[in-house]
Formats: structure tokens, sequence, C-alpha cells
């Protein structure tokens, strides 16, 4: 089933939906990029990988995704050994494949040549038993977007103190 989304409401810390495990979140990725739209994807993965993510050992700083000869790897994602593994343990930052339909793969090696933008993975996540990354097509932003962008935040949060100290006096 693919699920691409257009993004509306969806809040800037990627929240987890009921009955998923949220294990990693990639906080940069949402300021540095901005974020068109958004994919879920499968990851390939390996025994002790798995058990390793279950216990949340996971980190995708740095981490991006790319379409290689019609396939899509998660490239820099770092994934802990696992303590309790054998000496056949995973090695931590390996390239995973993620699992997408053929068609998605197309429509976003198409958007990625054309326009310029790069696969962000946003957040890694069980559902349903299954681990998950949430991919994000985006567009590099700028150093003064970036000022621009925290300015406004900041901005806004002392306005809604200054609101919330209103409505209290009163």
């Amino acid at each position: 089933m693919i699920k691409c989304l257009q993004i509306e409401g969806e809040s800037e810390r990627g929240e987890a939906k009921l009955g998923e495990k949220v294990i990693a979140v990639n906080r940069k990725a949402r300021r540095d990029y901005q974020v068109l739209e958004t994919c879920e994807a499968g990851i390939a993965l390996r025994g002790t990988e798995v058990k390793s993510l279950r216990a949340g050992r996971a980190n995708l700083k740095d981490s991006y995704a790319k379409v290689m000869n019609g396939e899509v790897f998660l490239l820099g994602a770092h994934i802990s050994e696992y303590e309790q593994g054998t000496r056949h343990n995973h090695v931590p930052k390996r390239d995973r494949k993620l699992l997408l339909h053929k068609r998605e793969i197309m429509r976003l090696n198409v958007k990625i040549s054309e326009r310029g933008l790069t696969l962000v993975p946003l957040k890694m996540y069980i559902k349903r038993g299954k681990a998950k990354v949430e991919l994000g097509l985006a567009r590099g932003r700028r150093l003064p977007g970036k000022r621009e962008e925290l300015r406004r935040r900041v901005l806004d949060r002392e306005m809604e103190k200054a609101l919330k100290s209103r409505m209290h006096s009163h």
C-alpha cells in the first residue's frame, strides 16, 4: 500500500500516531529543509537490527535516502549494535534498503532529478510490528531562511505567552 501525503496539519515534532512507537526523530531535518511531502517506507533489516530498534537505539542525524538502480537506500542512519548479539551482529552504519513500490520509487526519482529535491528521513518508528521510516521530499533551506524561521517561532511563542497572561489577568 502506497502512503504518501501532503503535509498540512502535521506537528513539527512528528508525534506518534496510535499504534506507533517512535524510535528516532530527525529534528534537524525540519529546520534545515522545507519538507514538501512525506511518505512511509519499510526498512529491510537484519535480526539484531530489529532487536536494537525495539530497544530504541537508533539515530537519524546526518542520514539521507538515495535512489540507486531503481531502489531506495537509507544512508548514514545509525542503529546501535545489539548488546546481547553474538559475533554475527550488524554493522551500525550500513546502507539499508527501503521498501517502496516501483511506481512510488519512479515518482520520487522524477521529482528529485527534476526539481533538485532530496529525500530526508524524518522519523523512524515501529508500526504494527514493522520498522518504518517516514521520508520527506524536501528542498534545502538557505541560512537566512533558517534564521527567519527561528525568528518567526520566537515571535509566535512570545505572542502566545502574552495572550495567555492577558487571558489569566481578566
